[in-house]
């Protein structure tokens, strides 16, 4: 396994500074922001097949994991998630030129209207098949987050979800942080869907059980703060067991450090995290 990180924080600073920081910092993989704002934009890496892109890895010693083309491809504004949609093929593509063979991206939110699991019987089939015949084409796996917000909140959802969207190119980019804070078992679900796991955030979480047990479990996170994302290590995340049950399943690819813990700066985090990481690979 390979320990790197997001560029999502970071995203105030130009991709060459990125690139400088991870290089100086022995961090041998980026998983890069590629959605509109982003540090990469898809289209003009397809247009020079990746050359200034290649430059700047090539100057500075480190290399890319991902694409991160997070946007939500089941808007239900037409404009929107057409552009949406657009970014995520063209990011395959964008893969394909950089010699990257995955992109990481999401499975959409669920409709206003609908419920999550209408949404994935709904929208998911008929968004996914054109996405993922693209995908098998280019040789390029799509990573989805199963990030609480989007249609693949739980176990359950997960397997409706690929049901529906069989293709081998498309799997997850696993997060353990989501999962931990919902009491959904995490290596239960390394477990059931590990062939399906092409990248991995490296996410930790805290739970404050003094909180949880004084306003009770719904209540809202940013309003009463019983749980928070936190680096790798700061939470009760169990990385040497989560990391083995990885290994269990044949998983050797990217521990990408997804920084969101307001107690680090951007620098702090991503160093803080790494050491910790490194005492498990």
């Amino acid at each position: 396994m390979q320990i790197g990180i997001l560029t999502s924080r970071v995203r105030d600073r130009s991709f060459e500074d990125v690139a400088k920081f991870a290089g100086e910092n022995g961090i041998p993989i980026m998983e890069v922001a590629s959605m509109k704002g982003g540090h990469i934009n898809v289209h003009d890496v397809v247009k020079d097949k990746g050359a200034a892109v290649k430059k700047v890895l090539e100057d500075n010693n480190t290399g890319i994991s991902a694409l991160a083309c997070f946007c939500d491809v089941t808007a239900a504004d037409a404009k929107d998630r057409d552009e949406n949609i657009d970014i995520v093929v063209t990011g395959i593509d964008a893969a394909e030129a950089l010699g990257v063979g995955v992109i990481t991206a999401l499975s959409g939110m669920a409709r206003k209207d609908q419920t999550r699991a209408e949404t994935i019987k709904k929208e998911v089939p008929g968004v996914f098949k054109t996405i993922a015949a693209h995908a098998e084409k280019q040789g390029v796996k799509i990573a989805l987050e199963p990030w609480w917000g989007t249609t693949l909140r739980n176990l359950e959802e997960w397997k409706l979800f690929f049901d529906l969207v069989p293709s081998d190119a498309v799997g997850l980019n696993f997060d353990p942080s989501h999962l931990y804070w919902q009491e959904i078992d995490i290596l239960g679900a390394i477990d059931e869907f590990g062939d399906r796991i092409y990248h991995t955030h490296a996410k930790d979480c805290e739970v404050k059980q003094h909180v949880l047990r004084r306003v009770g479990n719904q209540a809202e996170r940013k309003e009463a703060g019983w749980w928070r994302y936190t680096i790798p290590g700061f939470g009760g995340i169990r990385w040497g067991e989560y990391l083995s049950a990885l290994r269990g399943v044949g998983f050797d690819g990217a521990l990408s450090i997804e920084h969101e813990d307001a107690k680090f700066d951007a620098d702090e985090g991503f160093l803080a995290g790494k050491k910790y990481l490194e005492q498990f690979v």
